[in-house]
C-alpha cells in the first residue's frame, strides 16, 4: 500500500515537475528554508519568554497572541513546500532515516504544543509579567530543543539522500 502511494506521488504531475525542472527544486527549497526560519524565529521568541530568558515584561498570553498568526502562516508555508520537495523523490525521502526522524520530531513538537495549550496554559497564570512557572519553562525548553533537532535532521536529509 505504501509503495503504491509513494509511486503515485512521485509520478504525479507535481512530483515530476519538481523532480525534472532545473529551477523548481531550488526555488521551492529556498521557500522552505525561509518558511522554517520564520517559523523557528517566531517559536523561539515565545520559547525564550516561556523560559524566562527574554521579554519578561511582556505577558506570555499577549506575546503568544501577537506571534501566533506569523507562526501558523510560516508553518503552512513549510508544510506546502516540504510536501512539494517530498513529491520530487518520495522513495528517497521515505527511506531516509533523517527524514523519518524529522517527521517524528514534528509530531513531538505538536504534542508539546498541545500539552502546553491544553494543560500548562490553562493551569497557570501566564498573563502576568515576570518569571513563568516551572511547567511553562519546561515546555519552552522542550519546544526549543525539539525545533533545533527538527532543523538539524532537515539539514542531514540533504546529505544522506539517495538520488533515486
Amino acid at each position: 500500500m505504501i509503495e503504491t502511494l509513494l509511486e503515485a506521488i512521485g509520478n504525479s504531475a507535481i512530483g515530476t515537475y519538481v523532480a525534472e525542472d532545473p529551477l523548481a527544486f531550488p526555488w521551492i527549497e529556498t521557500a522552505h528554508v525561509i518558511s522554517l526560519a520564520i517559523l523557528f524565529g517566531s517559536i523561539l521568541v515565545v520559547d525564550l519568554r516561556l523560559m524566562g530568558l527574554a521579554s519578561r515584561d511582556y505577558p506570555i498570553r499577549s506575546l503568544g497572541r501577537s506571534i501566533l498568526p506569523i507562526t501558523w502562516i510560516a508553518f503552512i508555508g513549510a508544510v506546502v513546500t516540504g510536501g512539494l520537495l517530498f513529491a520530487s523523490n518520495p522513495y528517497g525521502y521515505f527511506g531516509n532515516t533523517a527524514f523519518r526522524a524529522k517527521m517524528i520530531l514534528l509530531v513531538l513538537a505538536g504534542v508539546n504544543m498541545a500539552v502546553f495549550h491544553l494543560v500548562v496554559q490553562r493551569g497557570s497564570r501566564l498573563d502576568r509579567r515576570g518569571p513563568p512557572p516551572g511547567s511553562a519553562r519546561l515546555a519552552g525548553l522542550l519546544s526549543m530543543a525539539i525545533w533545533i533537532a527538527v532543523i538539524a535532521c532537515g539539514r542531514w536529509i540533504g546529505f544522506t539522500m539517495s538520488p533515486f
